[in-house]
């Protein structure tokens, strides 16, 4: 019963899954305050989604020391969440992983300001550190209105 339960969540959460317009996401994310958290342009927030999860809220990445990226902002399971399945995980989010992977990404932009309050802050995630950090990220919100 109980692996069946778990399998009428993970259809639930699916089906509930979207792709966000990328200035549908700047407008969210700005309403959510990461505009200069921590020091992080809201172009930077942009980025960082673009390349860790091409906006979509289902996306999930399998890595290769047993963990598993959630979600729009691809949250792992080994340090931010709990899957039931990682090894010595930590959970700093206090958040079941499954919750990263819905369309109301409130969750997540939760989980991701304590992500980015770390010392690493944006520098946790790699598709930030290969694909936005110094570069000229106007491009991200351009046109958006925010």
């Amino acid at each position: 019963m109980k692996l069946f339960m778990f399998f009428v969540s993970v259809l639930l959460v699916t089906a509930s899954a979207k792709i966000f317009e990328r200035c549908e996401l700047a407008r969210k994310l700005k309403a959510s305050g990461l505009d200069g958290y921590r020091g992080y342009s809201l172009p930077n927030w942009v980025c960082l989604v673009k390349w860790e999860s091409k906006y979509n809220t289902s996306a999930i990445n399998r890595n290769s020391d047993g963990s598993t990226d959630y979600g729009i902002f691809q949250i792992n399971s080994r340090y931010w969440c709990n899957d039931s399945k990682t090894p010595r995980a930590k959970n700093g989010c206090g958040i079941i992983c499954n919750q990263l992977l819905t369309d109301n990404i409130d969750v997540a932009i939760k989980c991701a300001k304590r992500v980015v309050s770390d010392p690493k802050g944006m520098a946790a995630w790699v598709a930030w550190r290969n694909n936005c950090r110094g570069g000229d990220l106007r491009q991200y919100t351009a046109g958006c209105g925010v």
